[in-house]
């Protein structure tokens, strides 16, 4: 291939997207340890526990069964999908149709990627949170619509601000996306913020995508909402959920959106010309998954909990400040005072380095993030100690 070759391989909406910088991040990682530093890696909301003993247990069972083999259902099979609909109601109060108003995905970012092509053309416009989790952002801009920034700062508590004044201009926006408890700044919202976006968007036409994946892991009695919930919810948008932190279940990749019947119908129609759905065992072990009992989402609720606390006071003890989250397996950390003019992702290389820690610079989130780390909980008790005596070194 000649060079001109080799620079048109990429399409035009993969050579116009941002750079991903957690890719440098990931790459000193992997370059350290290769070296053999022992490199303790808080950046990625990635659990560290298994999946449910039952979970798997019945993973394994399934896919004993030769007929488990075939081709599934791209929009998930329907047991799976009225047990969706029955967990909803239970947990939420929320009545769902399995056949109009739920849709199983590869995991809640290929249910937000695919949406974004089922939903937005060239020329569109999206209300997308700054900071936000990159999914919401990349999968606007692969799509070929247009970003709108909304800030989510210190200054207005993380929550976006639903002014008319990001609906006016010519370029009327189509879509909000909104996710709480938040990825990354770990915020929570109550059930009067999703009132007042349901009316924000019935006043402006917009279709809302709520992302609610941290929704169980709540702490000090805190317990998510779902944006559902609010009157008249069903009319305007979606909202999406995984099981990947509530059943530790993150590399089984299942998730799932509800809601609006029509913007379902545009996913559930992509979805169909993309693929033939997850391996059957495994949405028939997401069945069970969503039957156990309480205890075992309290338990990984407690573990994050326990980790938040260790940490925190941690961080408190060798002067640095972090606020404790109520929700997700996240701390947002605003950088200490001497070290905020490198920025988040120098300093995040300079803690990798120095302290053999890995985090992740807020500033891939968005440029609202910058002067943030945000770091998961993801290491047991004993290494998240670890990582506040490798900190105290250099702070």
């Amino acid at each position: 291939m000649n060079k001109e070759t080799i620079r048109k391989i990429e399409s035009e909406r993969i050579r116009k997207l941002p750079v991903y910088m957690f890719q440098e991040i990931n790459a000193r990682k992997m370059k350290l340890r290769h070296e053999g530093k022992d490199i303790i890696d808080l950046g990625m909301g990635n659990p560290d526990r298994p999946a449910p003993g039952p979970v798997v247990e019945k993973l394994a069972e399934v896919a004993c069964d030769n007929k488990a083999h075939r081709y599934s259902a791209s929009k998930g099979i329907s047991h799976l999908r009225r047990e969706i609909c029955m967990w909803y109601e239970k947990r939420f109060g929320v009545v769902l149709d399995p056949e109009e108003e739920a849709v199983v995905c590869i995991g809640s970012k290929e249910g937000i990627s695919h949406l974004s092509l089922a939903i937005f053309d060239k020329g569109d416009t999206v209300l997308v949170p700054n900071p936000t989790y990159p999914s919401h952002l990349y999968s606007v801009a692969i799509a070929g619509a247009r970003v709108h920034d909304m800030p989510i700062t210190k200054e207005n508590g993380f929550i976006p601000e639903l002014s008319q004044k990001i609906c006016a201009g010519p370029r009327k926006p189509k879509a909000i996306i909104i996710s709480y408890p938040n990825n990354p700044t770990a915020q929570v919202a109550e059930m009067d913020f999703f009132d007042r976006v349901v009316r924000f968007a019935k006043k402006n036409n917009l279709i809302v995508i709520h992302d609610n994946a941290y929704a169980e892991i709540g702490f000090d009695g805190y317990r998510a909402p779902s944006f559902l919930q609010a009157k008249g919810a069903k009319d305007t948008g979606i909202e999406f959920y995984s099981l990947s932190k509530t059943y530790n279940m993150a590399g089984w990749r299942v998730g799932f959106a509800v809601g609006n019947k029509h913007v379902i119908r545009a996913l559930t129609k992509l979805k169909s010309y993309y693929d033939y759905g997850m391996f059957t065992p495994i949405q028939v072990a997401a069945i069970t998954a969503l039957r156990l009992d309480q205890k075992y989402i309290d338990e990984v609720a407690a573990t994050y909990c326990r980790r938040r606390d260790i940490f925190v006071a941690g961080l408190d003890r060798i002067g640095w400040k972090v606020e404790k989250p109520r929700a997700t397996m996240y701390l947002w950390a605003e950088i200490p005072e001497k070290f905020k003019k490198m920025g988040s992702l120098d300093f995040s290389i300079h803690l990798l380095e120095k302290a053999g820690v890995a985090v992740s610079p807020g500033a891939g989130f968005g440029k609202y993030g910058e002067g943030y780390l945000r770091m998961a909980l993801v290491e047991n008790e004993n290494r998240l100690k670890q990582v506040v005596n490798s900190l105290k070194k250099i702070l």
